[in-house]
């Protein structure tokens, strides 16, 4: 069997958007809304997903599930991810801050949207790990660098979004601290087992907000001591 080409993967590609387009059709009670934000649906489609996995699971890159991608860490159901997407409403120009990069497809997506991205990733592999696979891809609008994510990255706030890819038991301080009034952050809130993602939004007196959208899982934020 001869190896799969961009042509092949493209397909893939449009398969796992429309697997997507199924979810929010499905879930559209729930989540609020029955149809993907047409720009986070065309930048699915343009992003390569199968180059912010490990090479070896380039193949299943775009099945409807999570994938690991090591140090018992996972990149998100392309379901989630999109939702989380749809929820910040990224619009070009934006500062976005990401809590946990991964190897960066999350940052690319939001790179296609037009945003100016600061990914913080406390694996230090992951993060040298993205930061080439980011330029590589032609995302050159996302700085990475290692550190605890839960502190935000101070020398480039205010942010007008706000992404956290862990769960915490409450919107950490440094970071609300870091969002501009008027902005938005995405996070799954809760413990271990049980977690909602929310969307926390901050008034322009600079108040916080709280709504809890759709029972997820992820990992637990990882802090430096």
């Amino acid at each position: 069997m001869k190896p799969m080409d961009e042509r092949h993967l493209a397909v893939f590609r449009r398969h796992m958007v429309e697997v997507v387009d199924v979810h929010f059709d499905l879930s559209g009670e729930e989540i609020g809304t029955d149809v993907l934000e047409e720009r986070v649906r065309e930048a699915m489609l343009q992003v390569p997903r199968h180059l912010f996995v490990p090479v070896q699971l380039a193949a299943v890159a775009y099945h409807d599930g999570p994938l690991p991608i090591g140090f018992d860490k996972t990149i998100s159901q392309p379901f989630i991810g999109a939702l989380m997407l749809d929820l910040l409403e990224i619009e070009p120009g934006h500062r976005v801050l990401e809590v946990g990069t991964g190897l960066g497809y999350q940052a690319a997506l939001m790179a296609e949207l037009g945003a100016r991205v600061w990914s913080v990733e406390i694996v230090e592999e992951f993060a040298s790990e993205a930061g080439v696979r980011l330029l590589a891809a032609g995302y050159a609008n996302v700085a990475v660098r290692i550190g605890d994510g839960s502190r935000g990255w101070t020398e480039h706030a205010p942010f007008d979004r706000i992404l956290v890819t862990a769960a915490a038991p409450s919107p950490p301080e440094a970071l609300l601290d870091q969002l501009a009034p008027g902005g938005r952050m995405v996070i799954p809130l809760g413990g271990k087992d049980v977690q909602q993602l929310s969307v926390v939004e901050k008034d322009s007196a600079g108040a916080a907000a709280v709504r809890e959208v759709i029972p997820v899982r992820f990992t637990q934020l990882e802090t430096m001591a």
